[in-house]
């Protein structure tokens, strides 16, 4: 493994998924300032989604299909652009048209940046994603925190203070570029046919693709699922307050992110398939556990919750990777940014079904998420070595 290369691809991803969590603290902010209502603020979170998650696997086909030398640095430049200006936007029309740019600026990052980690890893593919990921993890723990710090520091034009971030690692991405992009060159000049499939033919590619979106989606669920209604659980069941409900889902994300770092290193030695099943047998008896306790034991077991679920992360990633060889852009926006919106949709639908029948029975519903994605995970055709 490229150690200093995975640094500063992880720093980057840390930099890229500040904005995508920050975006929501930032909203009430907005709400207030520009007079929004709570349509338009979901509308703005909508946009957000769908354009940072839903098309990622257009952006990596076309990553695949063409050498685009300036992707990575295009796409920081896009994402700071975007959210730096979010605070000095006039109207309602031109806060979703920066959301729109910062939505596209994440689109094009995660494809190429998760295709351009797969030739620094080595060997251990799942350790080496592992450490980029828990970049992309600290992001979203972090964002709320900075984009707040900010706006106590210089108001909402303090979003303008992430150009700051934006130029630094803009900056380090430039200066490495030409090590960066070399493997992508050579790879694409290698491969002689850009319609080849891998051996077995489309539709021994295509079934067990299938298998692993239908698993992970079912993971986005329980993940995004946990993010947006636990606050609530936690509000109305076990008489907490907002603030200390928000640091609920920090210690959920926190687990996830030194579960990502953990899980990548054990999957490597156990197998990448049966690390995943076990990742997801073991989530819902700890959810089931995080329904039945309270005080510190809540913050202890959703850490772990946490820790668990999310520890398959990286490593659903590189499975994508080895299925689809030829095509590593197309495998990372499925594996990442598609599941991830078919996640929000998921969050929407617990959002409807709360309405009507309660918070509870949506933390049940979430519960056996991942009993429901280890069905098609356990039918997928993998092949796991032991180290």
């Amino acid at each position: 493994m490229n150690l200093k290369i995975i640094t500063i691809l992880s720093l980057s991803h840390l930099c890229i998924d500040l904005t995508g969590s920050a975006i929501p603290a930032l909203m009430p902010i907005l709400r207030e300032l520009l007079g929004l209502s709570y349509t338009q603020v979901g509308l703005t979170i909508m946009v957000s989604n769908l354009t940072s998650s839903i098309i990622q696997p257009g952006f990596g086909y076309f990553s695949d299909r063409v050498e685009v030398r300036w992707l990575l640095p295009f796409s920081v430049f896009l994402t700071y652009l975007g959210f730096s200006l979010m605070g000095i936007a006039p109207s309602y029309p031109i806060l979703l048209m920066f959301v729109f740019i910062n939505g596209l600026g994440v689109a094009l990052y995660h494809p190429e940046g998760f295709k351009t980690m797969h030739f620094f890893t080595g060997e251990k593919k799942a350790t080496g994603m592992s450490f980029f990921q828990v970049g992309g993890n600290l992001g979203l723990a972090l964002g709320p925190l900075f984009v707040t710090t900010a706006v106590e520091v210089a108001g909402i034009r303090g979003t303008l203070l992430f150009l700051i971030i934006g130029i630094l690692i803009l900056s380090m991405l430039i200066i490495f570029h030409p090590i960066l992009k070399a493997p992508l060159r050579e790879e694409l000049i290698n491969r002689k046919d850009p319609h080849q499939t891998e051996k077995g033919g489309e539709g021994g590619i295509m079934y067990p693709m299938i298998l692993l979106v239908l698993a992970v989606s079912m993971r986005s669920w329980a993940h995004m699922g946990v993010m947006a209604f636990a606050p609530f659980y936690f509000i109305k069941y076990l008489n907490g307050d907002p603030i200390t409900a928000g640091r609920l889902v920090f210690a959920f994300l926190i687990g996830g992110a030194v579960g990502t770092l953990a899980g990548g290193i054990v999957s490597d030695r156990m197998g990448h398939k049966r690390f995943s099943c076990l990742s997801m047998a073991l989530s819902t008896p700890l959810m089931f556990l995080f329904l039945n306790v309270s005080g510190i034991w809540a913050f202890i077991v959703v850490f772990v919750v946490g820790f668990v679920l999310i520890s398959s992360f990286s490593v659903t990633v590189v499975m994508g990777q080895n299925l689809l060889k030829k095509w590593l852009g197309v495998a990372s926006g499925l594996m990442l940014g598609f599941t991830i919106g078919i996640g929000g949709v998921g969050a929407g639908v617990f959002g409807l079904m709360a309405d009507r029948w309660g918070i509870m029975t949506v933390m049940y519903l979430i519960t056996v998420m991942p009993v429901l994605g280890l069905i098609p995970l356990m039918m997928l055709p993998y092949g796991d070595k032991r180290r």
